[in-house]
């Protein structure tokens, strides 16, 4: 194991590795901007450096300034977290060279499975199902409508480099087809300077369903079964539950066998998701493959008794999975992660930055909280708007629901406007508690325009 890492990352997954460190003796050093000089996980660390001024390019995404400060601490690893360098090759690069071990897959396994197009191929040869679609990038249009005529309609456009739904597109009919291609390829090269598209066949009333894996040097590759993530909005998610209430048994060893077979295709190492889209008949496809740990990470762990962050650190100083002998997981309760964020619902989610004047966490049986927040603190307009993820814990659906509506009620958060009231309102709506959860759920469900 190692004997100290860096955490380049800030925010409840900075103070969330942080603890993880500490938990197996490990020193942490924190990074962090002059906004976040008085942050928890800059107390809680044993050593701390300042890259920067506010901006993140300019601190959380200053590579030069990361590595030095690694270097110059003495640490031997550097944990991503989630965002900012997490699914960065060059960054994993740079930590190679620098003799620092990345935590996280090897930068060709970023390169190949952040490229959309390539993953798919990929999928395609190791025998994972995949939605009807192209195997290669386009990039011309016409030869996008001749690959969308033998597809069929409605097609999904998809930028081959993209992510949280930019660059993508649903096209209805032939008439549309260029239009839309037109617009996600725009989107793409805007966002990701990157004018490479393919095309799946539309999936009807998804459902947005991943699944927890790890794998080390040691040809451990494990499941720790599915999440659900289909509550989203704007392809963002909002509300995660494990395990997913529309799998049986069945299926859920079947996309557990295509999740793993993904990894040992890939030779992937340490954690990672493979993502599915679900259909109303139970076929499920390859969405996308993300190589790193997650924000519902929680989730996972609360079903399995397993310390995902943890199993992050064993695998990438060289040590087997801790909890490889207790594979396949079945699991064992049911869990709902809520993530609190500062944006206002009733004002289409407007990010609300601001002083917090009163911050009274939930307790009691099967709740968890994850935060980095205290009361008196400021949510800067600088970074992600997430102020804490209230994780829940019941036997069963219905006692997490329970439990969740009761620690909603109890999460006491004033002088900014947060999430709070609209996850109190979706546990409330007869589709949820039935399980009747797609992707489309808030704009048919909550009247989100």
């Amino acid at each position: 194991m190692f004997s100290k890492i860096l955490v380049a990352n800030r925010g409840e997954i900075a103070v969330r590795v942080v603890r993880a460190c500490h938990a197996l003796g490990v020193k942490a050093v924190a990074v962090y901007s002059t906004a976040d000089e008085n942050a928890l996980h800059v107390q809680l660390a044993d050593e701390r450096v300042c890259i920067g001024p506010p901006a993140p390019q300019a601190s959380y995404l200053n590579t030069d300034a990361i590595i030095e400060a690694a270097l110059s601490t003495g640490c031997e690893a550097v944990h991503p977290g989630y965002g900012f360098l997490s699914e960065r090759s060059d960054f994993a690069r740079e930590c190679e060279e620098n003799g620092l071990t990345f935590i996280g897959p090897s930068p060709s396994i970023i390169d190949r499975m952040g490229n959309k197009s390539q993953a798919r191929k990929t999928m395609m040869e190791a025998g994972v199902p995949v939605v009807p679609g192209t195997k290669k990038g386009i990039h011309d249009v016409d030869v996008a409508l001749e690959q969308a005529r033998t597809i069929g309609w409605p097609i999904m456009i998809k930028a081959s480099s993209g992510g949280g739904g930019k660059g993508m597109r649903v096209s209805a009919s032939e008439s549309d087809f260029a239009d839309m291609f037109a617009i996600a390829q725009r989107e793409s090269v805007n966002g990701f300077d990157d004018d490479t598209m393919y095309l799946e066949r539309a999936v009807m009333e998804p459902r947005h369903v991943e699944v927890q894996i790890l794998a080390d040097k040691h040809g451990n590759r494990i499941s720790l079964c599915e999440r659900d993530c289909s509550l989203q909005r704007r392809h963002q998610k909002l509300l995660e539950e494990a395990p997913s209430p529309a799998l049986n048994d069945e299926i859920r060893r079947a996309m557990g066998v295509a999740a793993v077979k993904a990894v040992r295709a890939t030779g992937y190492e340490n954690a990672g998701t493979i993502e599915f889209l679900l259909d109303s008949d139970g076929k499920f496809y390859f969405m996308e493959m993300n190589t790193r740990v997650q924000v519902e990470h929680p989730v996972s762990e609360q079903i399995t008794g397993t310390d995902i962050i943890k199993e992050q650190l064993r695998i990438a100083s060289g040590e087997p999975i801790s909890c490889a002998s207790r594979a396949p997981f079945v699991p064992f309760g049911h869990a709902m992660e809520f993530r609190i964020n500062a944006e206002d619902p009733e004002h289409d989610f407007r990010p609300c930055p601001g002083n917090i004047t009163r911050f009274e966490v939930p307790g009691g049986p099967g709740v968890r909280v994850e935060t980095y927040i205290k009361e008196g603190d400021r949510i800067s307009p600088y970074y992600d708007s997430m102020v804490a993820k209230l994780i829940v814990w019941g036997i069963d659906r219905d006692e997490c629901i329970a439990r969740g509506k009761r620690a909603l009620n109890e999460f006491h958060i004033e002088g900014i406007k947060t999430t709070i009231p609209f996850h109190l309102e979706v546990l409330e709506k007869e589709a949820f508690v039935e399980g009747r959860v797609y992707t489309d759920f808030i704009e048919t469900e909550m009247g989100d325009e």
